[in-house]
């Protein structure tokens, strides 16, 4: 049976805690052996109690051209939350949304709003206005926190919202010159941390699911320390001494469990990168020397090209790949080249990170692994019935943590008889080993994006010229998979390149860049069934 029974909580606001799935619709919660404290606080747990630990003099976070100790972060959040909460209103149980390129200053923000109690909202930072206000209408977000320097589509999406009251600059170079930055820097660096339940909300993690409409995920002050207390320390074994680098937006819980949650809970360190191209992953992993590499396959494919023969990866422990399934080919060839193990793992937004893994001991080509400690894996049919080893099916997986959407009638199709069901094909052997066989749903994962195929639809039908189109994956070797638009023009137009490029511009210009259809077939009717519905199958075949 589900376990939704709650403690007390500091919220004031409490629409997070009002939107929670029903309890019959809660998968069940493995928490026997996780023990935290009743009241709990996550940012203080990274920061503050590090402090208190003697870790206040070693590097926390480097980037934007200078390096922060756990005593520089620890002061400079606290003095961030007593702003937020005396200089603006915030409230506990607030959402604040942040936006901003990966910088140390997006941590502080997400780590001062969580100390003063908020429901933090990481966003990308490729997001136009229109889809941030599908964010800040679903949860309801009262204040933003943006990077100055892309400050437009944040201002843009305020205009136009009845929820949104307060837009706050941030600076995310290292001149502390904007906004929050000076209502701050007047603050005490002592803050009395709003005193969270372990089962609070801190954060929700956004992802836009098949259909395009964004779904929040719903994660307690006690998940963001589980996901460390589990896999970062089971598999990946941190210590002080690692410095962690890596590509994924710290908008994508993957992204904020590697290069944020991981080393701070550990004492380590992390380097963020606001351009993370596969050179500089290269040179920064030479200059700091980094332990532990966060990114997707086909960024790893990319790092070995522009790896020359005198690259130095000395220092690497290994290479964590997740966000898209990891190639036997690129495994081999990276193992090969750099004589690093790298480790395969699958998590998800709705389950927050990596649930089954490689571990070091027994990483292989096309494999994912085993479940974590305290989580629980199987195949099913279509039934909820365990299907017999070898056989493809539905993984359900089980935790101590688990999907809970925020007001979401999709609950019900990822969460059942207690089981999360992520949409993904897997087999697993004999042996009890987990394989990826494909996804179950319409995702396009491309470079380790998840690019909904009905939203580009929706953005390529606003065009004059188009009037039907279908959107699929189509596998490519660079990126996995790319996003293959076939398009039906209107009246009056004409296949060419010109109108190809016009078209990638337009849905650029009004999604995020990286949804953009790399490909476009220009076709004269798309197949259908008799009532009318899309066969994107018959196009992928």
């Amino acid at each position: 049976m589900p376990n939704p029974q709650l403690d007390p909580s500091a919220h004031a606001d409490t629409f997070a805690r009002d939107n929670l799935p029903p309890p019959e619709l809660w998968p069940e919660l493995l928490l026997d052996g996780v023990d935290y404290p009743k009241t709990l606080n996550a940012a203080v747990e990274l920061t503050d109690r590090m402090v208190e630990n003697g870790f206040g003099d070693r590097p926390a976070l480097v980037g934007s051209g200078r390096m922060r100790t756990y005593k520089e972060l620890t002061d400079w959040t606290n003095r961030m939350a007593h702003a937020l909460v005396e200089d603006f209103g915030l409230k506990p149980g607030n959402r604040v949304l942040i936006r901003s390129a990966n910088n140390p200053a997006l941590v502080a923000c997400w780590l001062a709003a969580t100390k003063a109690g908020a429901v933090v909202v990481n966003t990308m930072p490729l997001l136009r206005a229109k889809e941030l206000g599908q964010i800040v209408d679903k949860a309801e977000v009262q204040f933003a926190l943006c990077d100055t320097r892309m400050m437009d589509e944040m201002a843009a999406c305020a205009k136009t919202s009845k929820f949104l009251t307060k837009v706050i600059g941030f600076d995310g170079t290292a001149n502390h010159d904007a906004e929050l930055d000076r209502a701050a820097l007047a603050k005490p660096v002592k803050f009395d941390a709003v005193p969270t339940s372990h089962d609070d909300v801190a954060l929700l993690g956004f992802t836009s699911g098949s259909t395009g409409v964004p779904k929040a995920t719903m994660h307690f002050h006690r998940d963001i320390l589980l996901i460390a207390d589990t896999y970062a320390k089971e598999v990946l074994s941190v210590t002080p001494e690692d410095v962690f680098v890596g590509s994924p937006p710290l908008a994508f819980t993957f992204g904020l469990g590697g290069l944020a949650v991981f080393p701070l809970r550990f004492g380590a360190s992390a380097v963020l990168l606001e351009a993370a191209t596969p050179p500089n992953m290269i040179e920064i992993i030479e200059k700091y020397r980094a332990t532990i590499c966060f990114t997707a396959p086909t960024a790893y494919r990319a790092m070995m090209r522009a790896m020359d023969d005198g690259a130095d990866l000395s220092s690497l422990r290994c290479a964590v790949s997740a966000g898209e399934t990891l190639p036997a080919p690129v495994f081999d060839e990276w193992v090969k080249r750099t004589g690093k193990p790298m480790l395969d793992g699958i998590g998800g937004t709705e389950m927050l990170h990596i649930y089954i893994s490689n571990r070091f001991e027994d990483a292989r080509p096309a494999c994912t692994g085993k479940p974590l400690t305290g989580y629980v894996a199987k195949v099913v049919d279509d039934n909820m019935e365990e299907v017999p080893r070898g056989t493809p099916g539905h993984l359900a997986v089980r935790g101590p943590v688990g999907c809970r959407y925020l007001a979401d009638d999709r609950q019900t199709a990822y969460v059942r008889d207690g089981w999360n069901l992520p949409g993904d094909t897997f087999v697993q052997d004999e042996d009890g080993y987990f394989h990826f066989a494909a996804r179950s749903d319409d995702i396009i994962v491309s470079s380790g994006y998840n690019i909904a195929g009905p939203e580009v639809e929706a953005a390529l039908l606003a065009h004059a010229a188009v009037l039907e189109c279908a959107v699929i994956g189509a596998p490519d070797e660079e990126r996995g998979f790319i996003v293959e638009a076939h398009v039906v023009l209107d009246s009056g137009f004409e296949p060419s390149e010109m109108l190809v490029r016009d078209l990638q511009d337009f849905v650029k210009a009004n999604i995020a860049p990286y949804k953009y259809p790399r490909r476009v077939v220009f076709a004269k009717e798309l197949p259908k069934t008799e009532s009318g519905k899309l066969q994107r199958f018959r196009l992928r075949s």
